[in-house]
Formats: structure tokens, C-alpha cells, sequence
């Protein structure tokens, strides 16, 4: 809840209603908790009267499509990592006293996803189309004395509506404003500061009044960032929409480097009584766009050192909760950016309400796309008759932030509106300049470009016309505990590219999530951490680029953290439910891309080795590229305290790592950092043996606003000697005891099936796994007890298991009784027939060990581990993805979007992946997607197809992005079992989202397994 600096509000809560007091001024109220739930669709629901005490009761933010998680077939699509969609509804039951019926009462929410209306007391208040935009509704009229009852209804039905994973239901918080019949109306507090010159500075702040002016006076004071009155001033209210201009001297400016904030209360008196006040923070800051020298803040000519970043990138889907959402945002600020784009749409205020106060430049979005992107996103739905009141809604609520430096319209998206767009918002703020990723540059302040300017073809002959921003680049891929030596490619390499050079002549590393043999396409492997699997260019090279070139302003790569979803795309769908673009991984694990950035980009000296120093299957003397990213001046390895020799970070792209190509052998390998040939800092690795320990910390972030305190807790493999183990892939289970709630449980696994909130385990990813918890509202203490069975999967190294087990206190005090562990290794339940843990055991190969843990003689963990040669990670040889190599795109028709009477289906043989699409004598189609990052160019596709009905030609049409192409005539290809054929086209796929869909006409299709992209 947030009040007047010189008020204090106390709000009681009870199950399902609060009271509060009435104030004479305006009062803000924390409406998150005690909300009640249901993901089913009733009329009834929106009663003033219902019985809704069978549903779930929940705390905002809620984002029931994460609760639910990835399904085979879910709706979202691979776009939305095959999450669900549906149709939602929220009830809450609140007081309301008499005074208050005399005020005006505003319902805000900060974020629904999406087509939401609202009810109160059984009158409907509302529709809102866009789910990543905020909106109010006046219920004053509707409110009565007493018992009130608020309800949301959140439709979903129609998927997929965006092209990444998108949350379902209220995800961003809840308030009610209560104020005076005259008020400031929402979002009319404009801050300017049009003149900033050295030493002074003026500041213009405009609003806009609701309500009854008569003897009224309108009051402004500036405080500095100290917290003391910089300025005041007063006079009698004579128009709505009134002005007042302060001249300060010697502003502190707001930077990355130094977020300074000040901070502005406007108030309406009446003689002394408030009647009413809004606080808003600001800052002075100058910022200049020049086509030669790229961007200026405060004067300097900086470079922007920027990612692009998905609401919904992270362990938690879109329920963010403000510390979490801090750590988030800090943990990318500590890798060394200085701004970010939140990709593509606008974010709850509190996003921006932190970048202000760490220091984070924002180009602010707010749309993807003018039109259709998604089959049934918001550029569909609502755009032409909603898009006005979203921009103004945008712009209004979020151009006093000092963070927010740019606007952005779109994403990779062309339309004739782009004009108007723009004129639109400049009649909203003036102050700001408007770009786009990649869409209408022509209309656009700055020109936005993104995939397109990886290549050295647009960077070696581009000529501008007007300011430049890389919008979205560079595009790389990395899998945390990852690594190979061969570049990969994932379109294979393109034309016009930077040269990436394999680091060795033969693949060294041969390990992989899945079999080669059962990937659906070439895509379905592990990326290297070497910075070496990209699009067009390696991260290392595009930092070069940016930073050495002029006009460049700097670029925003994709992306921060993983995401879910766009699973298809970079990664070849199911079983891969995420995207892996991220320097973090979705658990916010750092990669090794984290500490090449922090090298280039932060101060503060740091080290970091890869890869890891355990290779347990690699030839001894088998020589490994071993990189240091590091920003001292000069680093030494060393390999079991011998000296492999001096290097230091260079300036070109190649040379930014320290390298050493090293023989391998086990023991450990160190680095020395140097500055002025003194030691700064070292790190090390040591060579691990089976893991046998587990290790947990805890990271608490504390409460802040109406949310409170969540924590991280961390599990590790390490081995007898407190290593950590890197390969580590066993559960980690958690018995949750306390005031806490299960937020997720994430280990950055891209293929990992299990239910991120209901299952009690994580399988360790690479040796790492994590709980995210939530403290729930009054909470006094939290425990949790973890277990594992521990031991290599495969029984390689070794095949001694251990079992480990731990009470961690997570926050207040508990009681701890001793644990006892059951165990079995023959399939019998370990609860009857079990033996007492005493101590490390042996297994043979396919043994499943079952265990359970007991607290107070209840059990509280039930576990089981299968250990054996074909477990966990493949272990293959230089030959193993030798089926995939020069294949190119291809996507497993099963994995589109089937309408009508089209149906995957696995009844014939001998086809790529897991089925094909069959239509059994009925229409349908089937909708593919392809994203060009590029410019748009001309392609060739082939369709891979099957069936043996003599003088059937079954024809179908081809439409690209809804335009139709040909019709195909698909020829006998003279079985139903294993003869596939192809059709073959040339189209032109449009930079960014493309839709290729194949639609029967009036004579059914023959089965379509595959489309092929060359």
C-alpha cells in the first residue's frame, strides 16, 4: 500500500475482506490477496452472489498456465512451449465502510493476460483486449456499505496469441485508489526537464484535475534526492490542466552509473487539508541521437550495452513478484548492461519503478506486431480499434520514468499505420524520440534494426540517413555445462556472415541431452557454451562491431535470461520447451556468455575458466581449448601448479578470451589474475568424481511494496571432495513445511518434462537445480527438508550411491527431529521392506533404487533413482550426429498448428520424428512458422508427403503470411507405408514471423510429414 509521506495507513486482513480507513486525501490499497480461482468458464461466475469457497484461493500474481506447464499439444503451441490457454475466473469478497461511499474508488490492475472483463457487485465494468497493459475502472456508483464483491473473467481461449510464452490470469498486482470527488485524474502527472545546460536546469509539471476547482489551491514541492525540500510552489486552482516551471540549479543527473532521483508532490489543498496528493519520482538526464556518433547521455557518447528481455524470461513465468523481479533485473545490471528492451510489449510499473533505481536504460515497446503475427494474438483480435487507447494508456502511465529513453511502436512489423502511430504518441510526449525493431524505419526517429544487422554485408556497406540502434543482436545460443568445438550453425552458416572458425580440427566433446538417432531435426542438440552455436555471429565479434564502429549507438541482444517458449524455432520443438538465447539460464544460473559480457563491460576485477575440468570419457592428452574471460590486464593458467604461460584479453573478437590449448589430464586447473604485474584475483577448477554430496544454500530477497520476502534455495552435486560435480543429474526432492508457497522449481533444462510447480523434485541440470518460494502473507517460519540419491547415472566413473538428506531452516524457528532414511535396490517399497541408510552402497547396471525419508516416523519424501548405462546424458563418439550433417531447416508437420479435421497421427512408418499429419478423407490444414531474422529474401521449401490412392492427386493450397501462393498436386507415391515423396515451391518470406500454411480444397490431403527449408 503506498500513502502521502506524512499519513500512515493500517490495513487488517481476514480471509476474504479488509477494511479500511477513510482519510481525506487519496489512499492506496494493496488489493493482491485473497483471491479465489477457477480455470472453467460460467456465466453464473459473475454474479454478485456465489458460492466460490470449492475454488482455489491464491495471492496475486497468479499465472495458471504456468501452474499447469508443458503438455504435448498445448495450446500455446511451440511458440508458448506447449503450454495451455483456457478461459479463467477470479472472485474477491471486500468491506467497504460508509464514509467511503462519499469518494471516488478506482479498481487498477497492472497486468492481465488477456481479453479481461471485469464485474462488480454483478455490474460489468469492462473489456480489455491487450494483456500487457494497464487499466482502471471507476466502481464508485457500484460500491455499498459492507460486503462487495469483485470479478475478473480472463479469456485464453484463443491460442496461440503471441509468438513466445505469455502468461494466463492476473499476473501484476491489484490496487484500489480511493480519493476525493476531486482528484488528479490517472496518468496526468507530466514531469519535463526541457532545459538541462551545466549548473541549472528547469523542470515543467503539468496535470490534470477531476472534479470541482472552487477555492481550491493547487501546490507543487521538489525534494531532493537527499530527501530535503529543493522548491515549492502554490497558487489558487483556476483551470484543470494547470502548469507551474521551477528553475533548479546544479541538477544531479540520472545515469546508469548514478540512478539519481528526485522527487515531485503535487497536491490539491483546500485552506491546510489535503484533498488530494501524488508522489512521483524523476530525474534529469540529456539525451542526444547523432547518425555519425551513434548516442549521447548526459553529454558523453556511450555505447549501449543493452538485452532484449521477455516479461515472462525467468523461473516464474509471468508472476513476477517485485523482489524477484529485482533480482532479475539485477542480476543482468551485474553482467555489466546499461539498458534493456522489454521484448515486445510494455511491463508492469514496478519494471520501470527498478530500472530507475538500479540505473537501466529502457527503450520502452509496445506492441509486436500492427496486424497478425500469432495465429490469434492481439494484432489480430484488437489492434485497429484498441491500439489508441493502449498507446495512450502506455505513454501516459510511464513517460515520467528518467529510465525510459526511447519509445518503441513494433517488432518486425510493417503497416501504413506507422505514421499515424507515431504522430500519436509525440501528441502524448514530445520529449522522447520513436524507433522500432526492424519496423517502418522510414517512419521512424531512429532507424531499429535487428537480426539483419549481424551480417557483415549490412554492417560493411550500410549508409544512414538517421540515428541507428541494433534492436535485437546478436543472436547465440548456449547451454549452460555445454560445450563442443564445432561451430554450429542454426540455419546453417549464411551468406554474408563473419568467419567462426572450428576452435579444433575434429569434435573433441560427445555428449548430448537426446540420442542424435531419436532428434526430430538437426536443431535438437545442446548448444556450445564456446560462444561459437549462433545465427549470423558470435557474440564476441558483435561487441567488436558494435563498439568500434561510430555510428552504431549499441545493441540489445537476445536475450537476458532464457525464456519458454519459440521452442521450434532455434531448438527443433518437443521435447524442448524453452529457448536458450539468454546469458541466464531460465533458473538465473550465469553461463559462460554472462562473464564474457562482464569482461567487456564492468570494472570490478573478475576471472572465469571454461569449460568445467572433468572429462571422465575424454583421452587423456586429448587437447582442449580452455578460455579465460577476464578484464585485468594479464592472466596465467595453471594445470597442477605447473605454468601453461601468460596471456592477455585482447581487443579483437578472437582475442577477447585468454587461451590455452591443454592436454588433459586430471587435477586441478587455476588462473591468476594480474594489474600491473601484481595478483588481483584467482578461480580454479578441480577435477570431480562421482557426486556424493548435496550442497543447499539460501538467498532471501527481501519484501518490498505489498509483496513479501521469496527465496532462492540452490542444490549442487559436489563429490567427496566438495567439488562440484558437472554433469550431475540426479532428483533433488523437497518436502515444503512453513508459512511458504511453491513458486517454481527451475534447473535451466531445456528437454526436462517435469512439472516446474506441482512435482516435489528437480532433476540437477548439469550439476545445479533451484526452489523458488514465496513467504505468505504474516509469515512466521518456513523449512524445508531436500534429499537426493546421489551417484553418476550411467555408472560410469563409478557405481557407489549415496543418499543425503538435510533440514534447512528458511526463515523464523523451528524444531528438528532426526531424519531417518529407508532404502531398497530390488523395486520393493522401502516403507515395509526397506533398509536403514547407514552409508555409501553399490548398484549394478539398470538398478532402481527406491528410498524414503521420515521425519517424527512420518514419511515425508518418497524417492527413486534408476541407475545403468543408457541413463541420463548420451555419451556417443564422433560419429553420432553424422546423419544431420548439411541437413537443413526442417520443421515435423505434427509440431504446426492443425485446424479442421487435420490430425497428427504415428500409423505409418519410416517418417522423420515422432508422426505426421493425416486428414482420413476430410479437410483441413496445416500452419507452419518460420521466423527470418534477416532481410526478406526468397527460399526454397519442399514438402514431404505420402499416399497411394491410384488417380488421387488430393490438391492443396499454399499461402504465405495469408497470401496465396499455388496449389499443389500430390501425386501417388505408391505406398501408405514408407515411399515419401516431395513438392517442391519458391516463396518470399518477410523479415521477422512468417506462416506457411497448406489447406485441403474439397478432396482431402495426403499424409504431410515434414517441411523442409533451404
Amino acid at each position: 500500500m503506498k500513502v502521502s509521506f506524512k499519513n500512515k495507513v493500517f490495513i487488517i486482513f481476514t480471509l476474504v475482506v479488509f477494511n479500511w480507513q477513510c482519510f481525506s486525501q487519496r489512499t492506496e490499497i494493496n488489493f493482491n490477496n485473497n483471491w479465489r480461482f477457477i480455470l472453467e468458464d460460467n456465466p453464473a461466475f459473475s454474479a454478485e452472489i456465489y458460492d466460490a469457497s470449492s475454488w482455489q484461493s491464491l495471492n496475486i500474481p497468479h499465472d495458471w498456465s504456468f501452474e499447469k506447464g508443458v503438455r504435448a499439444g498445448g495450446d500455446q503451441g511451440q511458440g508458448g512451449g506447449y503450454h495451455d490457454g483456457g478461459i479463467g475466473w477470479y472472485r474477491k469478497v471486500f468491506n467497504v465502510k460508509k464514509e467511503s461511499l462519499s469518494k471516488i474508488t478506482y479498481i487498477n490492475f497492472d497486468g492481465v493476460y488477456m481479453n479481461s472483463e471485469v464485474w462488480i457487485n454483478g455490474n460489468y465494468l469492462g473489456k480489455r483486449p491487450y494483456g500487457y497493459i494497464s487499466f482502471r475502472y471507476d466502481i464508485s456508483k457500484y460500491l455499498k456499505q459492507g460486503e462487495n464483491t469483485i470479478v475478473v473473467r480472463v479469456d485464453n481461449s484463443l491460442e496461440p496469441s503471441a509468438r513466445w510464452y505469455h502468461p494466463c490470469g492476473i499476473y501484476a498486482p491489484v490496487k484500489l485508489v480511493e480519493v476525493n470527488t476531486t482528484h488528479f485524474k490517472p496518468n496526468s502527472i507530466f514531469i519535463k526537464t526541457p532545459s538541462i545546460e551545466e549548473g541549472k536546469a528547469t523542470v515543467s509539471i503539468d496535470a490534470e484535475i477531476n472534479g470541482d476547482l472552487k477555492n481550491l489551491i493547487y501546490e507543487v514541492k521538489l525534494f531532493y534526492p537527499e530527501g530535503n525540500e529543493l522548491a515549492t510552489i502554490s497558487n489558487k486552482l483556476k483551470v484543470k490542466n494547470p502548469s507551474y516551471h521551477f528553475e533548479i540549479e546544479n541538477p544531479q543527473l540520472w545515469s546508469p552509473e548514478t540512478p539519481t532521483l528526485y522527487k515531485a508532490i503535487t497536491r490539491i489543498l483546500k485552506g491546510k487539508q489535503v484533498i488530494d496528493e501524488v508522489e512521483t519520482t524523476f530525474g534529469f538526464k540529456t539525451v542526444a541521437w547523432k547518425t555519425e556518433t551513434g548516442f549521447w547521455l548526459n553529454g558523453e557518447n556511450i555505447k549501449l550495452k543493452g538485452v532484449c528481455e521477455h516479461w515472462e524470461g525467468g523461473p516464474v513465468g509471468g508472476a513476477w513478484t517485485k523482489p524477484l523481479l529485482r533480482w532479475k533485473l539485477q542480476s543482468l545490471k551485474d553482467m555489466g548492461i546499461n539498458a534493456i528492451r522489454p521484448s515486445h510489449n510494455p511491463t508492469p510499473p514496478m519494471f520501470y519503478d527498478i530500472c530507475d533505481e538500479i540505473g537501466l536504460l529502457v527503450m520502452d515497446e509496445i506492441f509486436d506486431g500492427w496486424h497478425k503475427k500469432a495465429p490469434q494474438d492481439y494484432g489480430k483480435q484488437a489492434f485497429s480499434d484498441w491500439w489508441q487507447r493502449d498507446v495512450k494508456e502506455w505513454i501516459t502511465r510511464d513517460r515520467n520514468h528518467p529510465s525510459i529513453f526511447v519509445w518503441s511502436l513494433g517488432n518486425e512489423t510493417h503497416d501504413d499505420i506507422a505514421p499515424e502511430l507515431v504522430k500519436y504518441g509525440k501528441s502524448l510526449d514530445s520529449t522522447r524520440l520513436f524507433t522500432s525493431g526492424a519496423g517502418n524505419t522510414e517512419d521512424m526517429d531512429i532507424e531499429g534494426v535487428n537480426g539483419g544487422s549481424e551480417t557483415k554485408s549490412f554492417i560493411e556497406s550500410k549508409i544512414l540517413n538517421k540515428p541507428f540502434i541494433s534492436t535485437e543482436a546478436p543472436h547465440t545460443w548456449q547451454t549452460r555445462g555445454y560445450y563442443r568445438t564445432q561451430t554450429w550453425w542454426r540455419d546453417n552458416e549464411l551468406p554474408g556472415t563473419y568467419e567462426l572458425p572450428n576452435l579444433t580440427e575434429k569434435e573433441i566433446f560427445f555428449y548430448e541431452g537426446i540420442n542424435p538417432k531419436n532428434w526430430k531435426n538437426r536443431k535438437q542438440s545442446f548448444n556450445s557454451s564456446y560462444d561459437n552455436a549462433t545465427v549470423r555471429v558470435s557474440a564476441r565479434k558483435y561487441w567488436e562491431v558494435a563498439r568500434d564502429n561510430p555510428w552504431h549507438s549499441g545493441h540489445f541482444r537476445w536475450t537476458g535470461f532464457d525464456y519458454y517458449g519459440e521452442a521450434g524455432l532455434a531448438h527443433g520443438g518437443l521435447p524442448f520447451n524453452l529457448f536458450m538465447g539468454g546469458a541466464l539460464d531460465v533458473a538465473g544460473f550465469k553461463k559462460d556468455l554472462f562473464y564474457f559480457y562482464q569482461s567487456q563491460w564492468t570494472k570490478e576485477t573478475m576471472i572465469h575458466i571454461l569449460p568445467h575440468w572433468t572429462h571422465p570419457r575424454m583421452g587423456k592428452g586429448t587437447v582442449i581449448p580452455v578460455w579465460v574471460y577476464s578484464n585485468a590486464e594479464e592472466v596465467e593458467l595453471f594445470l597442477n601448479g605447473k605454468s601453461l604461460g601468460k596471456d592477455k584479453p585482447g581487443t579483437v573478437w578472437n582475442e577477447m578470451q585468454c587461451e590455452w590449448m591443454v592436454p588433459y589430464q586430471e587435477g586441478k586447473l587455476e588462473a591468476v589474475a594480474y594489474i600491473d604485474g601484481k595478483e588481483v584475483k584467482r578461480t580454479s577448477f578441480s577435477t570431480s568424481k562421482q557426486p556424493s554430496k548435496l550442497k543447499t544454500s539460501i538467498q532471501k530477497l527481501d519484501a518490498e511494496d505489498s509483496f513479501t520476502a521469496s527465496y532462492i534455495i540452490t542444490s549442487e552435486s559436489l563429490d567427496e571432495n566438495h567439488n562440484l560435480y558437472p554433469y550431475g543429474e540426479n532428483k533433488v526432492y523437497y518436502n515444503i513445511q512453513g508459512d511458504v508457497k511453491k513458486i517454481s522449481m527451475e534447473n535451466g533444462n531445456p528437454i526436462d518434462p517435469t512439472s516446474r510447480t506441482k512435482s516435489d523434485f528437480r532433476t540437477l541440470f548439469f550439476g545445479k537445480s533451484r526452489l523458488f518460494l514465496r513467504a505468505l502473507p504474516n509469515a512466521e517460519k518456513a523449512s524445508i527438508t531436500t534429499a537426493s540419491i546421489l551417484g553418476d547415472k550411467a555408472l560410469y566413473t563409478s557405481n557407489k550411491i549415496t543418499i543425503e538428506t538435510k533440514q534447512i531452516q528458511v526463515f523464523g524457528t523451528s524444531n528438528f527431529n532426526d531424519l531417518e532414511i529407508l532404502y531398497t535396490t530390488n523395486g520393493e517399497n522401502p516403507e515395509t521392506n526397506g533398509k536403514v541408510y547407514n552409508g555409501a552402497f553399490q548398484v549394478t547396471d539398470g538398478t532402481l533404487v527406491k528410498a524414503v525419508v521420515k521425519l517424527n516416523g512420518k514419511v515425508v519424501l518418497n524417492m527413486e533413482e534408476t541407475f545403468g548405462k543408457n541413463k541420463g546424458l548420451f555419451w556417443g563418439n564422433e560419429h553420432s550426429k553424422d546423419m544431420w550433417i548439411g541437413r537443413g531447416i526442417n520443421i515435423a508437420a505434427e509440431e504446426g498448428i492443425l485446424t479442421g479435421e487435420a490430425k497428427a497421427s504415428e500409423d505409418a512408418h519410416h517418417f522423420k520424428g515422432s508422426g505426421f499429419v493425416k486428414f482420413d478423407g476430410k479437410e483441413g490444414a496445416v500452419t507452419f512458422y518460420k521466423e527470418n531474422d534477416g532481410a526478406g529474401k526468397e527460399y526454397a521449401i519442399r514438402f514431404r508427403y505420402m499416399h497411394n490412392d491410384a488417380g488421387k492427386t488430393y490438391p492443396m493450397k499454399l499461402f504465405v503470411n495469408d497470401i496465396y501462393i499455388k496449389t499443389f498436386e500430390f501425386v501417388p507415391t505408391g505406398g501408405w507405408v514408407q515411399n515419401w515423396k516431395f513438392v517442391n515451391a519458391k516463396v518470399y518470406f518477410k523479415s521477422g514471423a512468417n506462416s506457411i500454411k497448406l489447406e485441403t480444397t474439397g478432396e482431402s490431403g495426403p499424409y504431410i510429414d515434414e517441411l523442409f527449408i533451404d
